[in-house]
């Protein structure tokens, strides 16, 4: 069966509608993201065999009949993790982040025995980072955004908040073909991208960054760093991803 696919700003879109940050409901973010790969099948009015031979992961069974789903369990972010492109998200990853690695920040679950969806994407975050950060490089970044752990109200932006401002970086990234073309160019030619020299890029980080006008400026530069660093570290999975999938085919296809 073909299996459900979400981007990340689909991913955080979903997270974000749950919580009511959101104008958008959940189902019909489900029903957009399901839709651009079925434009042929909606056409000729052939969607509903189409959906038939989706596998459905049993929490989105749940979200799109309606159910309110204000917490997650290790297993139900797993399933999440599983729909996001170029995402290694395991529910043994995520026990040792939550028992050891991570703990003070991530703390027991709050909502009731499941975990909240600030937490279900601060385990997201944490699944990117890990691609270009060790664990102690990302626990310094979470010393910067979310400063005393055992506290969510001086968080200087929320987890689900900051998943959504940087997935959203990364797709401007991937439809943007002058960034596309200036990363290609100083790899032949062994040169440093300024990626806050960009003004498309750099125009987008400034939407965000000047939403969060409580913030000193320190903290808010704190945030583009966090910003840029995620959006690359996305990057760092999506290359990583691309590497499995050749050496894959190098195998299978060795007659």
């Amino acid at each position: 069966m073909e299996s459900f696919a979400l981007t990340r700003v689909e991913m955080s879109s979903l997270l974000l509608s749950l919580t009511g940050l959101s104008d958008r409901k959940p189902l019909n973010i489900l029903q957009e993201a399901w839709a651009k790969f079925h434009r042929e099948e909606l056409q000729k009015g052939t969607s509903l065999p189409a959906f038939l031979s989706t596998n459905v992961p049993p929490i989105l069974q749940k979200i799109i009949k309606g159910g309110h789903v204000k917490g997650f369990s290790l297993g139900e972010i797993a399933s999440l993790g599983h729909l996001i492109e170029y995402s290694t998200l395991t529910v043994t990853a995520m026990q040792n982040w939550v028992k050891r690695d991570f703990k003070e920040y991530l703390g027991s679950p709050k909502e009731g025995k499941k975990y909240s969806v600030n937490q279900a994407a601060l385990l997201f975050i944490i699944d990117d980072l890990k691609s270009a950060l060790n664990f102690e490089s990302i626990r310094q970044l979470f010393q910067l955004m979310f400063l005393k752990p055992d506290r969510d109200d001086d968080d200087l932006i929320e987890p689900a908040k900051l998943y959504y401002a940087y997935a959203g970086l990364f797709e401007e990234i991937k439809s943007n073909p002058s960034i596309q073309t200036q990363c290609k160019v100083d790899q032949v030619l062994h040169k440093e991208f300024s990626w806050k020299e960009d003004t498309s890029l750099k125009n987008s980080i400034d939407r965000v960054i000047n939403r969060l006008t409580h913030l000193s400026r320190a903290q808010r530069e704190s945030v583009r760093n966090m910003l840029l660093i995620a959006t690359i570290s996305v990057q760092t999975c999506y290359f990583q991803s691309l590497a499995r999938q050749y050496f894959n085919a190098a195998l299978f296809l060795d007659f």
